[in-house]
């Protein structure tokens, strides 16, 4: 089995997974100082922005986790508030997929995971930005599924909301976080386990393509 690179692996969903492939080679890019918890895993301080990755030997996956989540009305939405959205949740990902992709090709089971929101396949008020730059990753991701058949697998995950730091906004007090679990079928929202082993789960399976998996407690779906 081959490295795999986390990007956005030492916060939330993204520090999760590394836990979770403790045990794997496992090469983690953010733009925060971070020390490593496993012997196995290797960790770069960078931007992707800037488009400077190092080389990776033995690349076999890449999960990419950066995200935003800028709720605003869409009268108040600048256009450098699309631009922000649209830079860190797809660009960054084309950016990461373009550097690596002849070494990932070389690998037996190669493999992509992306993420994306619920708010794609739902529509959600003020959710405009990060829908838009979304909905880029979720044609991306049935794309390049397309595109590198047969050589690598893609796959994205749309959660709904998601305890992790990057959601304290919302999940600012306890009657905040017991409303967002009502509007849930399933009555809660999730955690950044749930997201995390839907991300295991994808890059151990070799059968499963150009997928959109909602990990969303039923929202997508459900009206109960």
């Amino acid at each position: 089995m081959g490295k795999i690179l986390i990007v956005g692996g030492t916060k939330g969903i993204g520090q999760e997974i590394a836990q979770l492939l403790e045990n794997r080679e496992c090469v983690i890019f953010s733009r925060e100082q971070y020390q490593v918890n496993s012997s196995n895993h290797t960790h770069y301080q960078l931007d992707v922005s800037d488009g400077n990755f190092p080389e990776i030997e033995d690349l076999s996956s890449i999960v990419y986790c950066p995200g935003t989540i800028n709720l605003k009305p869409f009268r108040s939405l600048k256009v450098e508030d699309f631009q922000h959205d649209f830079n860190i949740n797809f660009l960054g990902a084309v950016k990461v997929i373009q550097h690596y992709q002849r070494g990932l090709s070389k690998s037996p089971d190669a493999s992509i995971v992306l993420f994306s929101t619920v708010a794609v396949n739902q529509g959600m008020s003020f959710h405009a930005s990060i829908a838009a730059a979304k909905g880029a990753v979720e044609g991306l991701t049935k794309s390049l599924a397309a595109e590198f058949a047969g050589k690598i697998r893609v796959n994205c995950i749309a959660p709904s909301l998601t305890d992790t730091p990057l959601a304290q906004g919302i999940l600012r007090n306890e009657d905040a976080i017991k409303r967002s679990n009502e509007r849930h079928p399933s009555k809660r929202i999730n955690t950044a386990s749930d997201v995390a082993k839907t991300a295991e789960f994808l890059l151990q399976n070799n059968n499963i393509t150009g997928q959109i998996i909602h990990v969303d407690g039923g929202m997508s779906t459900l009206k109960v």
